[in-house]
């Protein structure tokens, strides 16, 4: 069985409500936090499969459509390569957030399928997110679910970035 980290976009990955940036719609509007490509070479590593599990409702609503958002993927994975950071899956629930579906976070069906798809041992995984419906789904499959940026007392730990969250996986691991 492989051991995974499962990474939310908006928030732990990328620039999201900033000044920057309100919302991620176009590829000239993902800029990365700092640290992020390093960390998930660390996770690549020490051999974790990443992906990505990402709520994305703007396509629902029609601020954007699938192509656009697979450009931003596209684009996000291809950048994140070039510094050595490897993502074996990229996953998007594009229902508007009103729709109620069983793939949108909370829901964990994005999870379920990775973690069939991929052999996950959920033991030896973690879910990684900036808000409450992150930590949901995690829980909901019994990954240790981690907080950046935010708290939340669902979560396992809480940590104020991706780097110092990926440091304590990797500490994590070894106990």
């Amino acid at each position: 069985m492989n051991k995974a980290v499962f990474l939310d976009r908006d928030g732990v990955i990328n620039e999201v409500k900033t000044d920057r940036v309100k919302f991620v719609n176009r590829k000239e509007d993902l800029y990365f936090l700092e640290g992020v490509a390093e960390a998930i070479q660390k996770l690549n590593e020490a051999d974790f499969k990443v992906f990505v599990v990402t709520n994305q409702g703007g396509v629902g609503l029609g601020y954007m459509t699938e192509e656009e958002l697979d450009s931003i993927h596209e684009h996000m994975a291809k950048e994140l390569a070039k510094q050595g950071a490897q993502i074996n899956e990229i996953m998007a629930c594009t229902h508007a957030p009103h729709e109620n579906c069983y793939c949108r976070k909370p829901g964990s069906q994005m999870l379920l399928d990775l973690l069939d798809d991929y052999d996950i041992d959920i033991m030896k995984s973690y879910m990684v997110g900036d808000r409450e419906p992150d930590i949901e789904a995690g829980n909901a499959v019994g990954i240790k679910s981690l907080m950046v940026v935010n708290t939340h007392p669902e979560a396992y730990k809480c940590f104020n970035n991706l780097s110092e969250a990926v440091e304590w996986i990797l500490e994590d691991e070894k106990a």
